[in-house]
């Protein structure tokens, strides 16, 4: 449906989902959050596809949280805030333990949370021009969720790097740190995209597929279980403090804040 915030077509075996809220720079809201969860879930039954592709509508793949909905969160409860916790966490876990390969095609910026919805996929396409980063401490919040996976997977020393600055890093970069996989000329990023779902639909069994993801996966189960666990207390918590609502305040009447 057109005005789905997540938009669901499978082509060639191909399962696309594209985020569908352009106007908002396609940030999270419970709803996007829960219709992208249900679009995975429903690609993973969908017998016409093999490989599932995220990407999104606009200029920007996502800019992460919804700025207006956080400034919603100062008045939720803490349990209301575990529970909205719970649903981001959700939504990366069903990624990562989707029994189908899920490739990000980053046409545009990918920020905050959208930084980290791209980077959870397991193979990560990005045009030269997207820009990444963990904002989350310039506005007094904290990249909880998606820390349990970013330390995973490159190391303790630049996850510090990356999310206690909270700067911005090129595509280049990214490919460096090991956050991406590929960096595709805007031109080409669709059909390169296309082609390499098409190599893995055409050329690997989709058994040896889910159980190769499910085997790397494994390495870090336990312990990722019990990051995330503590991820969504901190997320929640982080929301009750001054700092958390000077700073959505700041962001939202667009003021510098000197911390």
């Amino acid at each position: 449906m057109k005005n789905s915030l997540v938009l669901y077509q499978v082509e060639k075996r191909i399962a696309y989902l594209t985020l569908n809220r352009a106007e908002k720079r396609n940030a999270f809201n419970p709803d996007l959050v829960k219709q992208l969860t249900d679009a995975l879930l429903k690609a993973q039954d969908d017998e016409a596809a093999k490989v599932v592709v995220i990407k999104a509508n606009g200029d920007v793949f996502s800019a992460g949280a919804d700025l207006a909905y956080m400034q919603q969160l100062q008045h939720f409860s803490y349990d209301e805030n575990v529970a909205d916790s719970n649903n981001l966490k959700t939504l990366f876990e069903t990624i990562r333990t989707l029994s189908k390969v899920v490739i990000a095609q980053v046409e545009g910026h990918a920020i905050a949370g959208g930084c980290g919805l791209a980077t959870i996929c397991d193979v990560i396409f990005a045009v030269p021009e997207a820009k990444f980063g963990y904002t989350e401490v310039k506005l007094g919040f904290v990249p909880a969720i998606v820390s349990c996976y970013l330390v995973q997977k490159t190391g303790e020393t630049l996850a510090k790097k990356l999310l206690l600055s909270g700067e911005l890093f090129t595509a280049d970069e990214a490919l460096q740190y090991n956050l991406i996989t590929y960096v595709t000329k805007a031109a080409d990023i669709c059909q390169t995209v296309e082609n390499f779902a098409l190599d893995l639909c055409n050329n690997a069994s989709g058994n040896s597929l889910m159980l190769t993801k499910q085997l790397i996966n494994q390495t870090t189960k336990t312990w990722l279980g019990d990051c995330l666990t503590n991820a969504v207390s901190i997320n929640a918590k982080t929301r009750e403090s001054e700092d958390f609502k000077r700073g959505i305040g700041a962001f939202l009447a667009k003021e510098k804040i000197n911390w």
